[in-house]
């Protein structure tokens, strides 16, 4: 079933036209991605989409009785409302006819007698079952919970602006839609909480429409793929990675029809400057057909983004960390972490919202100060922070002025490049440079904000969830410029994918200051901790099995004498040995695994290593105590 289809669609701004003649649909089952670059129009197409907006041109459908939902990038909600109200508010049909077999049931109590209300209730116990709203309240608890809304009867109003898109979101989830629609669903989550979105969007079974640029969200839970660019829409069915196989096969295509045209629109033009004669209908076609070739172009203007700025000389001292310990109010935040920056560090910091992820930033970036601690920055360090605020952004600057700020030219690999051309490259065209930031959608505000970090020339660079707001295309770039950047990188991000490109060792916030040091990838990171649960569930299916056995089994005979055999004391010398061996190597290994923190396999086998030792460790510890009790 077609849910939603659009037909020859165009939007305009002044002068400036998002797209024109888009035509596509979606029916049920399809999971739809639409990306594009920031400011190409993807939020206004959503909202038009909608009904939240006019096209300039067009039409859309809309199956009749098709239940569409809604989620805005920033949605407006009710201050004075719990979260729990608020999302059961969303609940539409299901919660009213919950409220009406409530009130039925309520009056049948009084009147039981009342054959009609009798009908009405068996009526509505139908419809919910109908509309599966039985556990409508204990659903809605349990989606606020897994996005992380632990306070489901705190007031909206109260709460953070990510904590609110979390509402908003579980609203969303809640309610039964043919097609659900989602801007920017991904943003300003935790790791966990993707994960559980996606098996959660991936179940089920209504049609899906989404705007992210989580590039392994999209592979994951996508079908199809809508590209926004060249002021169309290019529909590609498949997940990310399928899309990105087809939009490199067409612009091979279009490259080779352009080379085509080139080729014969140049002995065209040969033609005609030999004056052909234009007396005969051949001519006057053959003059018709050349004069197509010459207009006619296959070439692209897709937008893309180039980041080419040399930073400044980085000395060997960077920043070092030590002792750190920081508190907000009973939590604590960093208890005691010391870390040492190098000069090509990819250091990249995981955890759940709230741990302190940001803070460290703000304390190494001099922003703030911790309880106790030092902080040393080398001589030379030229710190780069793109946070998550943006608060110096005034809204009333243009554009220009908001760069030249900063500096009026940067070097590059080549030479030098002025503001107006580092915008240009941004995708500010001359335009655009002239306008005040306020007109700018949020990701172009991202990209000019990262921008004006560049044009620092940074040595050292800080990044506070970089991938929120950022277009996929402007992600690509700047994973690649990474990779040629000299100084060193630390991120804070829950872009899975981001952080599998860009960083090689891990700083995992536990809570409570609990910092781990984990070399590798996050996909390595992941695979070990989903290793360690499983290894853990397993331990503890043992250690139930051995309670049950020794539970059963009957009580042994004491034996008068409680001496140690002589193979007894031989063991427990020996245990001594080998739990001071073990306990020497174990460091070693972590030791080891920082120091070859880029090669995996090595990581991998040394990270086994550990896992048995500390196995072993454990079971020869358990046996040293039980022989050192009776030698005593």
């Amino acid at each position: 079933m077609v849910v939603i289809s659009v037909e020859e669609i165009s939007k305009s701004y002044g002068e400036r036209t998002l797209f024109e003649g888009v035509t596509f649909g979606i029916s049920r089952d399809d999971r739809v991605g639409l990306i594009g670059v920031n400011g190409s129009g993807k939020s206004t197409l959503l909202r038009i989409l909608m009904g939240k907006e006019e096209a300039d041109d067009g039409r859309i459908a809309r199956a009749n009785d098709a239940r569409i939902e809604y989620l805005a990038q920033e949605p407006e909600l009710d201050g004075e409302t719990t979260a729990l109200q608020t999302v059961l508010d969303g609940a539409g049909d299901s919660l009213e006819i919950l409220r009406r077999y409530e009130q039925a049931c309520a009056e049948l109590a009084e009147r039981p007698d009342d054959e009609g209300l009798v009908e009405e209730v068996a009526r509505l116990g139908a419809e919910m079952d109908r509309v599966d709203g039985w556990n409508l309240e204990s659903e809605a608890k349990i989606i606020l919970s897994k996005l992380g809304v632990a306070e489901a009867d705190k007031s909206v109003g109260a709460m953070s602006g990510g904590q609110q898109k979390r509402v908003a979101l579980a609203r969303a989830l809640v309610r039964p839609a043919d097609l659900l629609i989602l801007d920017e669903p991904t943003n300003h989550l935790d790791v966990d909480v993707i994960a559980w979105l996606e098996g959660f969007l991936a179940n089920r079974t209504s049609g899906l429409l989404l705007i992210t640029h989580d590039r392994y969200f999209l592979d994951r839970v996508t079908n199809v793929i809508l590209e926004l660019a060249d002021q169309t829409v290019y529909r590609h069915r498949g997940n990310y990675s399928d899309f990105l196989q087809a939009r490199e096969k067409r612009r091979e295509e279009l490259q080779k029809k352009e080379a085509k045209r080139a080729n014969l629109a140049k002995k065209e033009l040969e033609w005609l400057r030999r004056g052909p004669k234009a007396r005969t209908t051949k001519n006057k076609a053959r003059i018709q057909r050349a004069e197509e070739l010459l207009t006619t172009s296959y070439a692209t203007h897709e937008q893309s983004v180039e980041i080419d700025t040399v930073e400044r000389r980085l000395g060997k001292k960077v920043i070092v960390v030590e002792d750190l310990v920081k508190k907000r109010g009973d939590l604590t935040v960093l208890d005691g972490l010391t870390y040492r920056v190098d000069r090509r560090d990819r250091l990249g910091i995981v955890g759940p919202n709230g741990v302190g992820k940001s803070t460290l930033l703000d304390i190494i970036a001099d922003r703030l100060q911790a309880d106790s601690g030092v902080v040393e920055r080398g001589e030379t360090v030229a710190i780069g922070y793109y946070d998550q605020k943006a608060e110096q952004m005034d809204p009333n600057m243009r554009v220009h002025d908001y760069i030249t700020e900063i500096a009026h030219r940067v070097p590059t690999s080549d030479g030098w490049l002025t503001a107006s051309q580092m915008l240009d490259l941004f995708l500010f065209d001359r335009q655009k440079q002239w306008t005040y930031i306020e007109k700018l959608s949020g990701g172009e505000r991202r990209r000019l904000y990262l921008l004006r970090i560049l044009m620092g020339q940074p040595n050292v660079l800080l990044l506070d969830e970089p991938t929120n707001d950022l277009d996929v295309d402007t992600l690509t770039v700047l994973e690649d410029y990474l990779d040629d950047f000299s100084g060193a990188v630390i991120t804070v991000s829950h872009d899975r994918y981001f952080l599998d490109r860009t960083v090689d060792h891990l700083l995992v916030f536990r809570g409570d200051g609990v910092v781990e040091e984990v070399p590798g990838n996050y996909s390595y990171y992941e695979e070990r901790e989903e290793k360690a649960r499983r290894e853990e569930e397993k331990r503890q299916r043992e250690l139930e099995t051995q309670a049950q056995k020794i539970q059963d089994k009957p009580e042994p005979r004491r034996s008068n004498s409680k001496k140690l055999s002589y193979r007894e004391r031989q063991e427990f010398e020996r245990l001594e040995e080998r739990i001071a061996e073990l306990e020497e190597r174990l460091p070693a290994i972590d030791q080891e695994m920082v120091e070859n923190a880029t090669d995996y396999e090595s990581v991998a086998r040394l990270d086994e290593e550990k896992q048995q030792l500390s196995a072993e460790l454990d079971e020869s510890f358990e046996r040293w105590m039980e022989l050192s009790e009776r030698a005593d």
